[in-house]
């Protein structure tokens, strides 16, 4: 029987420093040098539901989603360590019979016997379902009909499937599970668990994250060009690291962006080219051309083929964040200098994002919101000015983005270093992120984001003292709810606030929550959420989460954690524990993902966290003598 093999991925580049005067940070650089595979990171829900179709009496599961999603790399990480075999489809072997199947099957065989040859085979794993040759695809669905054979099936969104496999889920035979986008929070920590990966800070991972669309191997080609180019800098006063400048055109990005070229309808390419260096810009649907002289039969045809994008309020933008560049690339010298837009012309179109960035806060809604000029600005390592900067720290700070609010505020002290509304900003940040020394000191030197919310920061952060006034709104709903250990309220506080977009507020709206509840069901449940929505929040320690970070672990990984923070290793804790290296091995490295740390580095902080919770009512682990 085919083993299923450990590993599929590619190695990519270790990014290492050396002099680059011209860079916005002080230094960075790298060389190229060839290095292991990338971890598996992130998809821990996605992982467990693979891990649960392949037990009990389910009989498996299908996986679909666009190339380069990481179907496979999931996959391999939920059969890891079992007995599966693997067959992948074949391209241009359609005429083959059972040619998927050849490392299991004997030359000539049909499908009667094919069944029976492997009604042995407890778990079956096919990759690339949707290039099986006819007979393949026949064999497949017989063996999902028959009750003994567990299947993973992987599919690529967009290709042709043949109608024998589509039917496994159109016709309920397996359940289907399409996977989203990789989200920009784990997308983070795969750049940085990588072997020699380094942290970036979020608007590098954010620029990244838009660029790469959910292509995963268009993600890591971008990466190892940033290193062979030497684009990564290190951001003073900080461990991260940055990229501004053009995007790399590599030939995995010219190949994804080719379409973009051929366009030669009247009106068409103009109209891209405006976008690429200009974007976003109004649309009239009533005028026969647009007030930038655009014309709307062009902009119709764009959109119908999914190039451009027009929101409700008439905006109009290239639909991919590749498209830009690349278009930029092309155009000639010329064409360069009529259409494109210097950073010191972004005025009005700043003053508008900022206006709609304020008008949301001032409305307590802080879902994301599209901000396109201020993003170009800072992946062309331009000035960005201090008040935009704060106010888009702010937006970030309130969304519970830490790390992405400090990142802000730094733009804003390179362009104006003594701004004091961006001091105060990076200080709150700060704070969130559990400077809890400096918790007093940032609320008094913060300016007011809005006054109903001014004492529910003080309440909220432990300094009651503080708070001149009331809270209004769905914060004074938390604070009645808070003051009143009342956990069913808690949750439906916490649940407008996420709808709102206040993800930090919502997490500890339901932490706090959790050790209301009488219930311990709803204890359960409302830790769950608190949780999920922590790990969205960049790594933010306030009080109200102290006490979560460990408890979402099983009983044996935070015994397990809890030693290693000591610094003992992994066969040390094995013989204390009666326990296999490799078993302590596997507990770490799921620990690590679930708490968005990369390696052991990280625990002495995270227990540290835990064990200092005051209101914590779990008995506390098992420290080592």
């Amino acid at each position: 029987m085919t083993t299923f093999p450990g590993d599929t991925t590619t190695p990519y580049t270790r990014f290492t420093p050396h002099e680059r005067d011209e860079a916005p940070y002080a230094t960075g650089a790298v060389t190229p040098e060839p290095l292991p595979l990338w971890p598996f990171t992130g998809r821990e829900d996605e992982l467990h539901l693979i891990r649960r179709s392949l037990t009990g009496a389910r009989r498996g599961l299908v996986v679909t989603g666009p190339a380069g999603r990481g179907k496979t790399r999931l996959v391999t990480e939920a059969v890891r360590g079992t007995d599966c075999a693997r067959v992948a489809g074949i391209p241009q072997a359609h005429r083959m019979p059972f040619a998927a199947f050849a490392p299991l099957l004997p030359e000539s065989v049909t499908l009667h016997r094919a069944v029976r040859l492997l009604r042995g085979t407890r778990t079956l794993l096919v990759d690339d379902a949707h290039l099986l040759d006819d007979s393949s695809a026949a064999l497949v669905h017989q063996l999902a009909v028959r009750p003994d054979t567990r299947l993973l099936i992987v599919v690529t969104d967009g290709a042709p499937v043949p109608a024998a496999v589509s039917r496994l889920w159109t016709g309920e035979l397996l359940p289907r599970l399409a996977l989203d986008p990789l989200p920009r929070e784990e997308t983070a920590q795969l750049v940085a668990a990588g072997p020699g990966g380094r942290p970036l800070e979020p608007l590098t991972v954010n620029r990244l994250h838009r660029l790469a669309g959910g292509d995963l191997r268009l993600l890591r080609e971008l990466l190892g060009a940033l290193g062979e180019h030497g684009r990564l800098t290190r951001v003073p006063g900080t461990a991260e690291w940055a990229w501004r400048g053009p995007v790399p055109l590599t030939p995995a990005v010219r190949e994804r962006t080719a379409h973009l070229l051929t366009r030669t309808g009247p009106g068409e390419r103009e109209a891209l080219d405006r976008l690429a260096f200009a974007e976003p810009l109004p649309v009239d649907p009533v005028d026969p051309e647009s007030p930038d002289g655009l014309d709307l039969v062009a902009l119709e045809r764009l959109e119908d083929d999914g190039l451009v994008h027009v929101d409700d309020q008439g905006i109009l933008r290239l639909a991919h964040a590749l498209h830009g560049p690349v278009l930029r690339a092309a155009a000639g010298r010329l064409r360069a200098r009529r259409l494109a837009r210097a950073p010191e012309q972004c005025g009005p179109a700043l003053a508008a994002e900022a206006a709609a960035l304020t008008a949301l806060i001032e409305q307590d809604d802080v879902r994301t919101v599209p901000a396109p000029v201020g993003d170009w600005l800072v992946a062309q390592g331009a000035p960005v000015p201090a008040g935009y900067a704060v106010l888009r720290a702010r937006f970030a700070r309130l969304r519970g983005e830490v790390r992405e609010a400090a990142a802000w505020a730094r733009e804003g002290l390179r362009t104006t270093p003594s701004a004091l509304s961006c001091q105060a900003e990076l200080a709150l940040a700060g704070t969130q992120s559990g400077d809890v020394t400096g918790v007093r000191h940032a609320i008094g030197a913060t300016p007011v984001d809005h006054p109903s919310r001014d004492p529910y920061e003080a309440v909220r952060l432990g300094t009651p003292e503080r708070a001149a006034g009331r809270p209004t709104g769905v914060f004074a709903a938390h604070a009645d709810a808070l003051a009143h250990a009342d956990g069913p309220a808690l949750d439906r506080a916490a649940g407008e606030l996420e709808r709102r977009g206040f993800l930090l507020f919502a997490a500890e709206a339901y932490a706090q929550a959790a050790t209301a509840h009488r219930d311990p069901g709803a204890a359960r449940t409302a830790r769950t959420r608190a949780v999920a929505l922590a790990r969205r929040c960049q790594g933010a320690r306030t009080p109200a989460l102290a006490g979560l970070v460990l408890g979402e672990l099983t009983a044996r990984q935070r015994q397990i954690v809890t030693l290693a923070a000591t610094g003992l290793s992994n066969r040390q804790i094995a013989e204390r524990l009666t326990l296999s290296v490799r078993t302590v091995g596997n507990h770490l490295y799921s620990a690590y993902t679930r708490l968005g740390a990369s390696d052991r580095t990280a625990l002495p902080r995270l227990t540290e966290l835990r064990s200092t919770d005051p209101r914590s009512t779990e008995p506390r682990e098992v420290q080592p003598a």
